[in-house]
């Protein structure tokens, strides 16, 4: 059996150019990869009316005792500017010791490690190790995730496929490779705030109802609004106004509505539902017809320190003589949705290149996070 490479195999995966949500060949590369060590794939793909259709990978070797499952996104974000690069973004090259491509930071790299760490680990355990090892891969996460791992989820739960513990490899250190482990996300909604009024010429005020002051005044209560101070394992949560839209292109018009957007990253003080009532009472105490949609992308959520950030901690100081922090900084990524199904932890490369042009990593933090992961498998798994 062949042992595969963790470099080799990020070149391949970065070298396919796939843009959420198009696969470009990535999901079969990585399946081709771990079919040639024993596991048995499953493509998943799935559909949604109004959303992009989405291919996923679910592959596992191992039919009892615990699973650890490795979970991750071949999708990648636009490279934007060909010109602003100055290497070919989907060439896979190495350059002075590192290797460049859109995903190598997030997070192509980290999935051929996982690969490549499970092969090792099985071409010195053998098939049969008294435990199971599974792939969960989307290519949605970049997208609006719901033709991704979601549904991927809910097809295991069908199949009667569980999971242990889940480590996925996005990545989430910021100033070397075994600085920061991730055991939680804030939680993330989106608010669009309308405030109606009536149209009319500037010159007769009296016969119009001007909403954008009303609007000022609403999003200057909300801005000052005190969230919290911060949790034992979470920062303050954060509260941005991130556009003010009236769409008036005559300077004689009174507008008839004006419109704003907000997020809100919380922490495990608040739900979206209970942040969303918090928005509302605010938006009532002003004497104004308005609108107000809010849509959650995420709940914030924590896997309390213990079994498994001491796993990856252990794997980290093994490989590196670092101990990483826990942290629960960042957006979202998909762990908000494995979480619901087992204990669930984020450790991959650097993050400082991440979706950035010209994105990077070391080839030799790809290859000692490999090792990393090699050996959470060896602990997890004792002879």
């Amino acid at each position: 059996m062949s042992i595969l490479d963790p470099v080799e195999l990020s070149q391949s995966l970065i070298r396919c150019p796939s843009v959420t949500p198009a696969d470009e060949g990535a999901l079969g590369v990585l399946e081709e990869a771990l079919s040639g060590v024993g596991f048995t794939c499953h493509r998943l793909p799935f559909s949604e009316a109004g959303t992009p259709d989405v291919d996923n990978l679910y592959a596992r070797i191992g039919t009892k005792g615990r699973n650890f499952c490795f979970a991750g996104h071949t999708d990648v974000v636009p490279i934007g500017n060909r010109d602003d690069w100055s290497i070919d973004p989907f060439g896979g090259q190495i350059r002075e010791g590192n290797l460049f491509g859109r995903g190598a930071s997030d997070m192509k790299c980290a999935i051929a490690c996982f690969a490549a760490a499970a092969a090792r680990f099985i071409d010195k355990r053998g098939g049969d190790f008294d435990g199971s090892i599974s792939f969960l891969i989307t290519g949605d996460e970049e997208g609006p995730a719901i033709n991704g791992t979601p549904k991927m989820l809910g097809w295991m739960s069908e199949q009667g496929e569980t999971m242990d513990d889940c480590l996925v490899g996005e990545p989430t250190n910021t100033d070397v490779l075994g600085d920061t482990i991730k055991i939680g996300r804030r939680g993330s909604i989106n608010a669009h705030l309308i405030v109606y009024g009536t149209q009319g010429h500037v010159a007769y005020p009296h016969l119009a109802d001007n909403p954008a002051p009303k609007l000022l005044k609403m999003l200057s209560a909300i801005d000052a609004a005190e969230l919290d101070e911060g949790s034992e394992h979470f920062p303050p949560s954060n509260l941005e106004i991130t556009s003010i839209d009236i769409a008036n292109e005559a300077t004689n018009v009174i507008p008839a509505k004006a419109e704003a957007a907000i997020n809100i990253r919380f922490n495990d003080h608040h739900s979206g539902a209970s942040l969303e009532q918090k928005l509302r009472d605010i938006c009532d105490e002003f004497d104004v017809r308005y609108g107000l949609e809010c849509s959650v992308s995420g709940e914030s959520f924590l896997t309390p320190p213990g079994a498994l950030s001491d796993l990856i901690n252990g794997a980290v100081e093994s490989v590196t003589g670092r101990t990483a922090s826990l942290s629960t900084s960042g957006g979202t990524s998909d762990a908000r949705f494995i979480k619901d199904f087992c204990p669930v932890a984020e450790f991959g490369l650097s993050n400082a290149t991440a979706h950035k042009v010209d994105e990077n990593v070391p080839v030799d933090d790809v290859r000692a996070l490999s090792d990393i992961y090699e050996s959470i498998l060896e602990t997890y798994f004792p002879e």
